[in-house]
């Protein structure tokens, strides 16, 4: 390719010298293939120097960001698979512990149950033995009155009817 251009360069200027010799002011043989060659080395400049380094520095960059995107859908699938994973875990422990607290309840209720039985049972003992207390007071209450009353019976009759006719 530089043979090529060498040569395209070495026929310019000979066609450049060539064109000085007739002298004419406006020569449009030489000048035109001159114009081309110098916009076709510029072009070749431009392509090797700057078109070709930017479009790598493009293309790497378009890569880059592709691989960027690809990565951030694969960690974006894993949290969102994680998430789920987690959820799932955070309901069964949520549902056990719900069965936690209500087996609790169940068994407080049952102690509680319990408790209030015993303590019924035992305010019935307590009650029965009052009762039964309060039953032998008053049997001997009026055992122990009952010759008080007999006594005070006959004093009431003898000083009513007298002492002969009570006996």
């Amino acid at each position: 390719m530089i043979s090529q251009w060498s040569l395209l360069l070495t026929t310019a200027v000979a066609v450049v010298e060539e064109v000085e010799e007739k002298g004419k002011l406006f020569d449009f043989d030489a000048t035109l293939p001159l114009m081309m060659i110098q916009i076709i080395v510029l072009v070749a400049a431009l392509n090797a120097l700057f078109y070709k380094p930017l479009g790598k520095v493009l293309d790497d960059r378009d890569e880059y960001i592709r691989d960027g995107l690809g990565d951030a859908k694969a960690r974006l699938a894993e949290a969102e698979t994680l998430t789920k994973k987690y959820e799932a875990e955070l309901a069964g422990t949520r549902r056990e512990s719900q069965a936690v607290i209500a087996t609790a309840k169940a068994e407080a209720q049952k102690i509680a149950a319990g408790q209030l039985a015993q303590t019924q049972q035992a305010a019935q003992v307590q009650r029965e033995q009052a009762q039964q207390e309060i039953e032998q007071q008053k049997q001997s209450a009026f055992t122990a009155l009952e010759p008080q009353v007999e006594a005070l019976s006959r004093q009431i009759l003898t000083k009513l009817l007298g002492a002969e006719l009570v006996k």
